[in-house]
Parts: structure tokens; C-alpha cells; sequence
């Protein structure tokens, strides 16, 4: 069966020219179907309201400015976002850092490769001098050949899980466990922290507000496209709520 928005088909054709747009998506024949899907309940929606534009793009921006709406964020929310995320205004935050890398590879089942990671951060406990001996024989990082070193850090410049736990470890503490990411597992361990300055809240209201309006507005759109696809009537697929680069 193929697949139609409140009797208006889709067809492989539209698919197909809509797929090159999200070759970097995880699935990109899901993406460009449901993103086909949202584009047609817009332009259903404008229609019915008498929304018109120069073309399909303005008339959807058209009917979002009239129908999602969110007020600016005001200085409380701003000042509380602020108090509750003073990492992200931050300035100048940096750590020395050190790791041990353990590589996920096709031939080492991940299991194996817990068991030793866990092995060699027990070692470090018992002798944490020998951190540096045990990066060079064990990390298939090449900083394993200066002792794990990646030298000095700032904010973004890793995989947020990797950073996350940086920037919580203090210098010479060793983490509970082996970390696990994209690339495999890790011991890490800061050597030195480098203290940032907090930016005044007065320097970065204008940017929280606009993160915080924009945040607001993206959850009244992905409120708004839900309650377009709750009352539609799609036949030949399932849609899991707004899941589209639309909402982005």
C-alpha cells in the first residue's frame, strides 16, 4: 500500500528527490518520508486557513508565525537559567588531561575489553605512578606514546561524554569506572585544572534569551506538528510524532 496524508499520496518519485537532503541521517529513507509527510500537513494546514506565499517555504513560515507562539523569555527565567548553568558562561575553563584508550575493534569483544580496562584502572589505584608505564603499553590512543596525554582541554572540544566526566573528575582522581564512547573505553584523569571566569550575567542576558525563546519555540513546534499528525489521516506508515529536521 502506499503512502497518502488525508488522501493525498506520496510517491517514490518525491521520496527520491527528497532523499539526497538527508544522506547523513541514520536512516535516511525514514527521515525523507516522514519529513515528506510533516511538509505535506503544513502546506494541507496553510491551505485550509488561507495561508499563501510565493512559494511552499513561505507559505510554512507564513502559518508558524501565526500558529506557534511563544512569549520572550523574561529576566527571571534568564537569571535562573544562568544560576543553574554557570559552566556554559563560562570563559577560559580548561583541564590538562590524560587517558587510556582501549579501541573497540571487530577481532576484541567488547566484554574482554571491559575486563581488562577494569583491570589496569584497578592497578592504577594501587600504584597511580604507573599510569604513565600502563598508557604506553595498553592505549591504542597515540597519545599512549606520551603516557596518554592530550595536553590541554576547553569546553567542546570533545564527545559530550567524554567532557562531561573531564570536567567533573578533579586532578589526580581516578573515575569509577572505565568510560565508555564511540571510540571504546577510557581511563582518564586530569593532571591540572585551569579555573575560567564566569561571565557577568549581564554580558550574556541577550544570548540566554534567545536560547531560551528558541528552545521555547521548538517545543511549541513540536507540539504543534504532534497535533497535526494525532488528527491526520496517513495511511501506509506509522508516525512517531515529529520527528523531522523541521523541528531542528
Amino acid at each position: 500500500m502506499g503512502i497518502s496524508v488525508n488522501g493525498v499520496d506520496i510517491d517514490d518519485q518525491q521520496i527520491e528527490q527528497e532523499l539526497p537532503h538527508h544522506a547523513q541521517a541514520a536512516n535516511p529513507l525514514k527521515q525523507s518520508v516522514h519529513e515528506l509527510i510533516l511538509r505535506t500537513l503544513l502546506l494541507q494546514e496553510a491551505a485550509s486557513l488561507g495561508i499563501e506565499g510565493a512559494d511552499e517555504d513561505e507559505r510554512i513560515e507564513a502559518l508558524l508565525a501565526r500558529e506557534v507562539r511563544v512569549p520572550p523569555a523574561d529576566d527571571a527565567a534568564c537569571a535562573l537559567h544562568y544560576r543553574n548553568h554557570p559552566q556554559r558562561y563560562t570563559h577560559g575553563e580548561m583541564v590538562e588531561a590524560r587517558h587510556i584508550l582501549f579501541q573497540v575493534t571487530p577481532t576484541v569483544p567488547l566484554e574482554m575489553l571491559r575486563e581488562t580496562a577494569d583491570g589496569i584502572l584497578a592497578a592504577l589505584r594501587e600504584d597511580p605512578e604507573r599510569f604513565d608505564e600502563l598508557a604506553r603499553t595498553y592505549s591504542n590512543c597515540p597519545s599512549g606514546a606520551v603516557g596518554g596525554s592530550l595536553g590541554q582541554l576547553g569546553r567542546g572540544q570533545c564527545v559530550p561524554e567524554f567532557e562531561k566526566l573531564l570536567f567533573r573528575l578533579r586532578p589526580g582522581e581516578l573515575p569509577e569506572r572505565p568510560l565508555e564512547t564511540r571510540f571504546g573505553l577510557h581511563i582518564v584523569q586530569v593532571v591540572r585544572r585551569i579555573e575560567g571566569r564566569l561571565l557577568p550575567f549581564e554580558a550574556v542576558r541577550r544570548e540566554i534569551a534567545d536560547y531560551l525563546t528558541t528552545a521555547a519555540w521548538q517545543r511549541g513546534l513540536h507540539q504543534y506538528l504532534q497535533i497535526l499528525v494525532g488528527r491526520a489521516d496517513i495511511a501506509g506508515i506509522t508516525l512517531d510524532g515529529a520527528d523531522s529536521p523541521l523541528v531542528q
